[in-house]
């Protein structure tokens, strides 16, 4: 009977005001709630985050003598018809080099067999395509298109600080963008686009290296006043890995897009996944 009034007594002197300040930051540190961590979360703003991570790809990309990577990449593009039934598939694969900060993919494959030069050729054409619609110009000798996250792009949207959650064993901050209201002007075809998307960005919380990036078209788009065609549905989902320090690259992605191309309609599915990562040596 005494050693129990003993052992109260005890516990209720521990619990006591005096030493209340002291013990409460131990047992917040013990389940993960301490006032460090909430002092790091609330340290930073999303559009803080958003631009240590505009100022991280600025980095990366212009660094040399960093270590260069080759690495596996298989994509797969499913074309539908109007009942969801898969009426072409082409499945390509790519030797990919990771040096000076830039991704260089080279097409090794094409359903199996070794690419034709109608292949390369497409692949040239949809290259130049890609920089024509986004602006770039062809002199770009190291365009990365890896790094999507420059500062013209982040000027067109809202950010907002969901919280932070885990990816692949690392804190992340989560992040939801929007376009800004009003809309941005239209000074490339893809400004219409950029002026419809929304989605949630997961960005490194040491690194500040995107990590997953989810986008979603809000409403339609059309092109040339919806003459050349329009685009109804878009929703796109890429994850990105740390394979050394401060090196991430993307290893996943998979996206469904359906709308019209002049007067036909069309559905498409796509998927790529990164595997076989190697390191080549340092870059000169």
């Amino acid at each position: 009977m005494g050693g129990n009034f003993r052992y109260h007594a005890r516990v209720m002197k521990l619990l006591s005001p005096k030493n209340a300040t002291l013990i409460l930051p131990v047992l917040l540190g013990l389940i993960g709630i301490g006032q460090p961590w909430l002092r790091a979360e609330a340290a930073l703003t999303a559009n803080e985050v958003v631009q240590k991570a505009v100022a991280r790809a600025g980095q990366a990309e212009a660094q040399s003598g960093q270590r260069s990577y080759t690495y596996t990449k298989c994509s797969v593009t499913e074309e539908l018809d109007s009942e969801g039934k898969v009426k072409e598939r082409k499945e390509k694969t790519y030797r990919v080099f990771f040096q000076g900060g830039s991704t260089h993919p080279k097409l090794m494959e094409v359903n199996g067999h070794a690419p034709e030069q109608a292949d390369v050729n497409k692949q040239a054409e949809n290259d130049l395509n890609a920089r024509q619609l986004l602006g770039t110009p062809n002199s770009s000798k190291r365009a990365n298109h890896d790094n999507f996250l420059t500062p013209e792009l982040v000027s067109r949207f809202d950010f907002d600080l969901i919280g932070q959650s885990e990816m692949n064993s690392r804190q992340a901050y989560q992040i939801s963008f929007q376009p800004k209201n009003p809309e941005p002007p239209v000074r490339r075809v893809v400004d219409r686009l950029l002026n419809r998307l929304s989605g949630t960005l997961w960005i490194d919380a040491q690194e500040f290296e995107v990590a997953r990036a989810d986008v979603h078209l809000r409403s339609e788009v059309t092109l040339l006043g919806g003459l050349v065609g329009s685009l109804k549905k878009l929703a796109f989902t890429m994850t990105r890995t740390r394979v050394a320090d401060g090196i991430w690259l993307n290893t996943f992605s998979s996206g469904d897009f359906e709308g019209r191309k002049l007067i036909d309609s069309m559905r498409i599915k796509t998927k790529s996944q990164s595997t076989n990562f190697r390191m080549l040596g340092l870059a000169s």
